[in-house]
């Protein structure tokens, strides 16, 4: 069984048997068919840490399009755009102007450059220069929640902060969000900042050590349930072998570069219902 089915599974049961519902709340999703108010169950504060070390923590009872989570990855980290003519998936579009724009948010904020005592960095490149520079640093972060854009954000960062530790010679990884939904989005942000843990940790001359992954309010919409249900009922397969190129330039890094060996996972075909 692969880690991220162990922590999936727990973690939606939970939610489930334990969770506590907004019904009857005035809640700000709602549902793209319908437009009716979109309401779930949460749980506050779930934490899972994943030993990247050990396996890469990928679901297997349904399918992670992998290739489609690094991309979006790069496009947020490594080109560090706001604008969806620059990613090859279509999931950011509902959140796009006329001209593709998804505002202040995201890579936007990334590459906005600051001033620090060693000259001047945008967020990304002030991880990378630390990394090899002065890795023992207990500074080591970023963060994309910047309140005083957020007016101009077309949607609010979930996953806003990343904080790195190397321990040994070992990288790992913090990744803090706001919120989750825990079918749609929940493994596609694991295997994305586990990609992230892995790239850095290659350009640095460090292992991958740990992503810890602390979400503040995790929660499964209520036309998702019985979706869920069934599919943590499902058999898990072992975890595939991660696999990456020797590079050591970040900036050259493409989705062709990482992958997965023995990658098995069961068919989901079954249309997910869209909360906004």
């Amino acid at each position: 069984m692969s880690i991220a089915d162990k922590y999936f599974i727990q973690n939606c049961t939970d939610i489930i048997e334990n969770g506590v519902s907004d019904e009857g709340l005035d809640v700000r999703p709602v549902w793209a068919d319908t437009g009716e108010k979109a309401h779930t169950i949460k749980k506050f504060c779930v934490v899972n840490r994943y030993d990247l070390s050990k396996e890469f923590p990928i679901l297997t009872i349904r399918r992670t399009y992998f290739k489609s989570s690094v991309d979006e990855l790069l496009w947020i980290w490594q080109k560090k755009s706001n604008n969806v003519n620059d990613l090859k998936s279509k999931i950011w579009d509902a959140w796009a102007d006329d001209e593709g724009s998804i505002g202040k948010a995201y890579g936007y904020q990334l590459g906005k450059k600051h001033i620090y005592k060693e000259g001047e960095f945008d967020q990304v490149d002030r991880v990378l220069y630390d990394l090899k520079h002065n890795p023992q640093s207990r500074r080591i972060m970023t963060n994309i929640y910047n309140h005083e854009d957020l007016h101009e954000m077309n949607l609010y960062p979930c996953a806003y902060s990343m904080t790195f530790n190397v321990t040994g010679d070992k990288l790992n990884g913090i990744l803090n969000q706001r919120s989750q939904d825990m079918l749609v989005a929940n493994n596609w942000n694991v295997c994305q900042y586990a990609v992230l843990v892995h790239l850095f940790a290659k350009v640095s001359g460090l292992k991958a050590g740990e992503l810890v992954h602390v979400i503040s309010d995790a929660h499964i919409y209520d036309r998702h349930i019985p979706i869920v249900k069934e599919l943590i009922k499902r058999k898990p397969f072992d975890a595939p072998k991660f696999e990456i190129d020797d590079i050591d330039d970040f900036y050259k890094f493409t989705v062709d570069n990482v992958r997965l060996k023995d990658y098995n996972y069961h068919e989901f075909d079954i249309k997910i219902p869209v909360a906004e």
